[in-house]
């Protein structure tokens, strides 16, 4: 994966526009938990790819600090060898001067060879040290975004708990309106009212027909009570 495929991953992933995706969703909580996964395996993969630009800007660096290390010492190789072919030669000794001179031109040139190559990283350090930078940058507006998305889904997810709630008390409500359970109760006290007008008319019935009983033995008591009278009467009059 490229330096260039990276950032414009981790860029495009960075300006997401939740809300937005939450507008267009039938089920917000079941959008947002997928979401979730989708963008926690996105920073994953996105931190991983990271990590190795990462390593290789630093082994870059490394590299460039080696090089400059070994131009300084193969300069101070080249100056030593300069001094010591001046000694020599300053003593007489032109042949050994001149094989410290070549030492000298040696270990100058390997300083320029490591010069060069410290010179020609340094733009790509820089350009790595940049790309690395908005990476990261990247990186943290994902992980902010991820933390905005988490706490959404918690509030939407509250939200919609609360939202059913009164949707249900209201149905309840609509319900009640339209089927008023009073009429229930009044049928039922209708009913009671014509049960206990059978009761009291059973009750009257009852009462008429003890009236009546008791008002024949009144009858029969007076009947028995005449032919008995009528009875001591003859008996009166026979003696």
């Amino acid at each position: 994966m490229s330096k260039q495929t990276i950032l414009g991953r981790v860029t495009q992933l960075a300006k997401a526009n939740i809300n937005a995706l939450l507008d267009q969703a039938e089920d917000p909580q079941k959008m947002l938990d997928q979401l979730i996964r989708d963008y926690s395996n996105n920073i994953s993969e996105a931190e991983q790819a990271v990590a190795t630009t990462i390593g290789n800007l630093r082994m870059l660096e490394a590299d460039h600090k080696e090089d400059v290390e070994a131009a300084a010492e193969w300069g101070t190789k080249a100056l030593a060898a300069s001094k010591k072919a001046d000694e020599l030669r300053a003593g007489g000794s032109a042949a050994d001067a001149d094989k410290f001179d070549n030492l000298a031109k040696v270990a100058l040139g390997r300083q320029m060879q490591s010069e060069k190559e410290a010179k020609t990283a340094e733009p790509t350090i820089a350009a790595q040290t940049e790309v690395v930078d908005k990476l990261k940058a990247g990186l943290d507006s994902m992980k902010n975004k991820l933390t905005e998305l988490q706490a959404k889904r918690d509030e939407l997810v509250s939200r919609a708990k609360t939202a059913q709630a009164q949707n249900t008390m209201m149905d309840a409500v609509k319900n009640i309106d339209v089927m008023d359970p009073t009429s229930d109760l009044n049928r039922f006290e209708e009913k009671v009212r014509r049960e206990e007008a059978m009761a009291l008319g059973k009750q009257e019935l009852a009462a008429s027909s003890l009236d009546a009983q008791f008002e024949s033995l009144e009858d029969l008591g007076k009947t028995s009570e005449i032919e008995a009278r009528l009875a001591a009467l003859k008996q009166g009059r026979a003696a």
